[in-house]
């Protein structure tokens, strides 16, 4: 529950740094920024409940593009479902917002693994 936490601050402030970029990614608050950190971490959860070698194979097989639909997906669903996060261009929006947040989210979890406030 703990792991979940962090994840959901995490992404929080994830989001709430790529919405000050240029992508047509647009929050409000820290609220939905919160809220949104919550559903895109709970759906990234349950893509880790498949087993890594479907996982692996399925990113590999694609060439990456599976999981990318996949975030894709999620970011749309997640600026759909909450009030306060909106994606100026849509889909354009989406995808740029999506690609953004997992290279933030990595980094920002590297920082916390270094510092040993996150267990690997």
């Amino acid at each position: 529950m703990i792991a979940f936490l962090i994840t959901v601050v995490v992404m929080a402030v994830s989001l709430l740094i790529i919405s000050k970029l240029p992508l047509g990614v647009e929050i409000e608050s820290p609220m939905p920024a919160l809220l949104g950190g919550a559903i895109i971490g709970a759906f990234s959860g349950i893509w880790h409940l498949f087993p890594a070698g479907l996982r692996t194979a399925t990113a590999w097989l694609s060439l990456g593009i599976v999981p990318l639909i996949g975030s894709i997906i999620v970011f749309g669903l997640a600026a759909w479902l909450i009030e306060g996060f909106r994606l100026r261009w849509g889909i354009g929006s989406a995808i740029l917002g999506a690609i953004a947040l997992s290279i933030v989210y990595s980094i920002l979890t590297f920082i916390l693994r270094q510092v040993g406030l996150v267990v690997a």
